[in-house]
């Protein structure tokens, strides 16, 4: 090793060599010394327990790194692209793919106990037909797991890997077996048609002898597809940078594949608590807060929460000494219980971290974030702890304390961590040699050019009662040692969960039922409101008080995304297509509010979906539910009410998505019976809401004067949803007929965007909106349309014989948006665009793609004038002035605001306009409601993915 600069090594010499090369790396700033001892070297350049390094213990006496049980870890070479943490399928390239020795390759090792000086055995090695291990021989390996009895070790496997193969190409991750007792390998799903099915990582291994697991296989959201009249296909994550990854359980010999989560993005690194249920990270990529999260469920996949760290992202190592600068964010990765009920996780940033970062151990028994404790407790965290107390960093840069790969806590009482560490190593960039290593010390530190050498990950035993870490092999350079597990029962095994109760009528019509006590309870407390301002649920919910009329919630919407595929030779839509939302988006559903704020309502089962509240019109008045919820199919949800995402000065924003980390702030029916001033038919027990009392079959309701053949929309009909904006009154005990109302989509003159289930409302109906209509033979678009429409003048109250359109003295019988909003009036003559806005067919001159229209009613658009009879642009001085070279002015268009705000109906001066004296009444109100939808959804080009919608 001339001049102590390390020399890059292939796996299989890093496995004949690996103590030889240990021994001889040179770190110039200890003395410039050739150290022999990894200890000893690595005492020599550490600064201790709570300083720079982690501390070390003595390499004297190596029992207390022993560890009386197989472990398993893989070995491979550093790779030369960082990772990214929310992506599942890509293996590791190398990027020289002329050297046959620098292809990148992982292998599977077993030693028989964590000890140094214990021997080890390469397992994959019999998968090479050439022993010297030729490159149509390399695998892939990640994600080892144990099981409870200690007796197997499963893990993902790809290969063999070929020469400049792309990550879409076969062959795809499996998940693969190893029986201790039989020293026997092999993939565990028998069939290669199954097994090449879908990408499948992240084994984890049940109490019962199951298998959990992540894959793209989504069988049930395939399904679903088919349900809904498309072909089947790998759906991407919200990114659409692959497909997604959502949880799997199978037999023990690979049959019986079921997927168990629905997640627009993915789901990974599952793990099963003490009590059954399963503890993983969730990329909950909705709006609101977005990142990796710990999540919890059933093993059939029900009851489905938020476990912990959706607000506590922020708790990275600080990039600022100024302490009003929030830490970078961090996520959650790989969570492992440990025997004292708390769970182990590595927290770091998605990439640049030279693939580690910090062991975290979080209290998740008693706290739902870093500082908010589920309902009762009486604590303020932090409920996270690191788990060493030196410099380790999630930030890109040094780390003075090193990094963690990954961690496997031990159930043996002592509190150990069996971990994959690198530590902190430096190039000496100012020195002769900058390709030389040097150690950490305060003074590199400190240089403005500092830079990191490639990470030596190799498996510690690390105590972090007493902060010390006693190698259990040498550092190799060149190479990393992962994913360190050790073969150790389980004691006492973790319990085993029965499936959930379903309802079996439910499970026959492939739904569930969502059951929200209130809407107005926001995080325990009452914050009813009306539209004139807050309130009561009492006195929202009683037909005989004021604010009953005036309450603000009427209806609840479920909205899912359009699964998009993976495989951009199925549909890779252009992105025109997504408008400004940057997704597409369908509803599924339409439901009354009741006077409480309560919910009881089917839900279609296997998808993912979020909720929006809604006014009387049918526009969002609160933000929608920002994470994505799921039922299975015969399923019960029930939650409390909701959260908020805005709070006053001065509180803090707290999370709402996991059972126990609120009281409810309404009980209910206190005494059973009817409600205040309600029918008596409509019979409550005790703590019923409203919404599932009048879903009781013992429930009538007669007094609705919108049924007047008797149709009763009390007992179980009451939990049926539907594809319009229906509200029946039959909480007053004398309702008028105006009471009661319903804006259907039937009503439209235009295409309407419903599907054929949607009447009567199965689990398959989808509301499906488009701008404009495309593509031969056309798909309808539902917006534009509407502008192009003619319509009678006599519908207008108070013009009876027609309307003057373009102030010419002549009145119209028949008119179109277009007829004002254009630069041609109905006589063909030029016209100034009234406000300006052109909802003609033209093209649009920003994006070939889209129609004029569409962006003007969206984006800002230049305001126009009258100019020597035709219409022009008006220019504007800028402020302050601007001159070019010859001393002319240089005019910019005046611009006017965008009448719609997309994802934002309520707050588009749109609904302002259609309610003044020119236009009121131009537009019904199905067509209003139409627009409504369309924009609280993201006032998207098209929601289709496939042909004819424009493709890349």
């Amino acid at each position: 090793m001339p001049g102590g600069v390390p020399q890059a090594v292939t796996v299989e010499d890093a496995v004949d060599r690996s103590t030889e090369n240990a021994n001889r790396i040179t770190l110039g700033g200890c003395a410039r010394a050739v150290l022999f001892g990894l200890v000893t070297l690595l005492a020599a350049c550490t600064q201790g327990p709570g300083g720079g390094g982690i501390g070390l213990g003595s390499g004297q006496d190596p029992d207390p790194a022993t560890v009386d049980f197989p472990i398993f870890y893989i070995r491979h070479q550093v790779p030369e692209q960082q990772d990214d943490v929310t992506r599942l399928r890509p293996f590791v390239e190398n990027d020289d793919d002329d050297a046959d020795d620098m292809l990148y390759s992982a292998t599977l090792w077993k030693r028989d106990r964590a000890s140094p000086g214990a021997p080890e055995k390469e397992l994959t090695a019999r998968l090479r037909v050439d022993p010297l291990g030729k490159p149509n021989d390399r695998y892939d390996i990640k994600d080892l797991a144990v099981s409870p009895t200690g007796l197997k070790v499963a893990f993902a496997m790809r290969g063999p890997l070929k020469r400049n193969l792309e990550e879409e190409d076969p062959p795809t991750w499996n998940i693969w077996e190893y029986d201790i007792a039989t020293d026997d390998l092999h993939r565990v799903i028998k069939s290669d048609i199954i097994a090449e099915d879908g990408q499948d990582v992240a084994p984890a291994y049940l109490p019962d002898g199951r298998i959990l697991f992540s894959s793209t296989r989504q069988r049930q959201s395939k399904a679903i597809l088919l349900d809904e009249n498309k072909q089947q296909f790998e759906a991407t994550n919200e990114s659409r940078n692959e497909s997604a990854f959502v949880l799997h359980i199978m037999n023990g010999d690979g049959t019986n594949i079921q997927q168990v989560s629905f997640n627009n993005s993915s789901d990974m690194y599952g793990t099963v608590l003490q009590n059954g249920r399963i503890l993983f990270t969730r990329w909950d990529h909705g709006l609101g807060d977005q990142g990796l999260h710990l999540y919890s469920t059933n093993p059939d996949g029900s009851d489905t929460q938020l476990y912990y760290g959706a607000l506590s992202h922020a708790t990275g190592t600080p990039a600022s000494t100024d302490p009003t600068v929030p830490s970078p964010d961090v996520e959650f990765m790989r969570p492992r219980e440990m025997s004292d009920g708390r769970v182990m996780v590595l927290t770091r940033e998605r990439t640049d971290v030279d693939f580690g970062g910090s062991l975290t151990i979080i209290d998740g028994r008693n706290y739902v974030e870093n500082t908010q404790p589920l309902a009762g407790g009486t604590g303020t965290g932090p409920a996270q702890t690191p788990a060493t107390l030196n410099d380790v960093r999630t930030i890109p840069g040094p780390s003075p304390g090193g990094r963690f790969e990954s961690g496997f806590p031990l159930w043996d009482g002592s509190g150990r961590i069996l971990v994959s560490w690198s530590q902190c190593r430096l190039l000496d960039v100012n020195g002769a040699d900058p390709t030389r290593i040097i150690p950490c010390d305060a003074k590199s530190l400190a240089d403005p050019q500092v830079q990191t050498a490639k990470p030596i990950y190799s498996i510690w035993m690390f105590k972090p009662s007493d902060n010390t870490i006693l190698p259990v092999m040498a550092p190799v350079e060149g190479v990393m040692v992962t994913e360190a597990v050790a073969a150790q029962p389980r004691t006492p095994l973790p319990s085993v969960l029965l499936p959930s109760p379903a309802n079996p009528d439910w499970v026959a019509e492939g739904v569930g039922v969502l059951s929200i006590k209130s809407v107005y309870d926001i995080m325990n407390q009452d914050r009813a409101r009306t539209t004139a301002g807050a309130s009561t649920i009492a006195a929202v919910s009683d037909p005989a008080n004021a604010a009953y009329a005036n309450r603000l919630v009427r209806f609840i919407r479920i909205e899912k995304m359009v699964s998009q595929p993976d495989d951009d030779d199925i549909a890779d839509p252009d992105n025109s297509a997504f408008g400004p939302a940057g997704q597409m988006r369908e509803i599924v559903a339409y439901a009354p509010v009741e006077p409480d704020g309560s919910v009881y309502m089917k839900v279609p089962a296997n998808i993912p979906f979020q909720m929006s509240l809604l006014d009387a019109n049918g526009r969002r008045v609160v933000p929608r539910h920002g994470a994505w919820l799921s039922l299975r199919p015969g399923e019960l949800l029930e939650c409390n009410g909701c959260h908020t995402r805005t709070v006053p000065q001065g509180q803090t924003v707290k999370s709402h998505g996991r059972k126990g980390s609120f009281n409810a702030a309404y009980a209910g029916s206190a005494a059973g019976g009817a409600f205040p001033n309600t029918p008596t038919t409509i019979f409550a027990e005790v703590g019923d809401t409203m919404a599932k009392a009048r879903a009781r079959t013992t429930s009538t309701c007669p007094s609705d004067p919108a049924n007047p053949a008797g149709t009763d929309h009390c007992g179980r009909v009451a939990l049926n949803p539907s594809a319009d904006v229906i509200y029946d009154e039959i909480w007053k005990k004398s309702p008028l007929v105006t009471d009661s109302f319903a804006i259907s989509h039937n009503s439209l003159s235009t295409p309407r965007p419903t599907n054929a289930s949607c009447y009567p409302w199965q689990a398959t109906c989808r509301i499906t909106i488009h701008y404009a209509t495309v593509g031969t033979p056309a798909r309808n678009g539902h917006i534009h349309p509407l502008w192009q429409f003619v319509r009678s003048a006599a519908l207008l109250p108070g013009a009876p014989a027609g309307i003057d359109t373009n102030a010419d003295g002549v009145l119209e019988p028949t008119y179109s948006c277009q007829s004002c909003h254009s630069r041609a009036d109905v006589a063909g003559k030029v016209q100034l665009p009234a406000a300006s806005l052109e909802l003609t067919d033209e093209v649009s001159d920003e994006d070939a793609l889209q129609l004029k229209a569409y962006r003007q009613m969206l984006f800002q658009r230049p305001e126009l004038i009258l100019l020597n009879g035709a219409v022009t642009v008006h220019l504007v001085s800028q402020t302050p002035p601007v001159f070019d070279d010859a001393g002319n002015e240089i005019l910019v268009p005046a611009t006017i605001s965008a009448p719609m705000a997309a994802g934002n109906a309520a707050g588009s001066r749109f609904f302002n306009v259609m309610n003044n004296a020119r236009h009121r009444d131009m537009l019904t109100p199905a067509e209003l409601r139409l627009i409504s939808e369309w924009l609280d959804i993201g006032a998207q080009y098209y929601n289709d993915p496939f042909p004819p919608t424009p493709q890349n």
